[in-house]
């Protein structure tokens, strides 16, 4: 009899210190790795992240030199906006401010917040890729069923290395819908 108790107490605390690291990994995870990865991300200039809003300064644009410019769409596992560029690349000249537009629609039959992450490869262009006003910037909500043009307005900076001839920026497009209405709750 003692034995078995003894076995069962050992279980018992054996189930409560694997639940306290699964408690331990998912505060982790959660709270402290996505900070640790802004730094990171910061320091090295890895995963392309672009910056916040960029206040433009008067620059001549370098017409002798055009940079390809090719803009992707993705939706994260469970998002499901469609969500496009309207045009799939453009030339551009360093210096020169343009705009293009992303396309959202929302499709299902409830209302809808989404984010939009960017990425911008190769990772040295990020820092000589300025958005002056981008959807990104801020949530987008979207009702059943509606649409909207999505604005991105950006300058190649003219000091971008003369060997980066083409541009990639991506957006991941993520439902945030339930963050906002828990932070209405609150």
């Amino acid at each position: 009899m003692k034995e078995q108790s003894q076995i069962e107490r050992s279980v018992g605390q054996q189930t409560v210190r694997l639940l306290a690291i699964v408690v331990a990994m998912f505060v982790f995870a959660i709270w402290v790795m996505p900070p640790l990865y802004d730094a990171f991300c910061e320091v090295t200039g890895l995963n392309g992240k672009t910056g916040g809003k960029y206040q433009p300064v008067a620059a001549e644009i370098d017409t002798s030199r055009e940079v390809k410019v090719q803009f992707l769409a993705t939706n994260n596992e469970g998002m499901p906006w469609s969500f496009k560029p309207a045009q799939a690349t453009i030339m551009v000249h360093p210096g020169e401010e343009v705009e293009v537009r992303y396309l959202a629609t929302n499709p299902t039959g409830r209302d809808m917040v989404a984010q939009a992450i960017p990425s911008v490869v190769p990772f040295k262009a990020a820092e000589y890729f300025h958005k002056t006003e981008c959807f990104c910037f801020n949530q987008q909500a979207l009702g059943s069923g509606e649409s909207a043009e999505l604005p991105l307005r950006f300058i190649v900076d003219q000091d971008i290395p003369k060997q980066v001839h083409t541009i990639t920026l991506s957006y991941t497009l993520f439902d945030v819908s339930d963050r906002v209405e828990l932070t209405l709750a609150e």
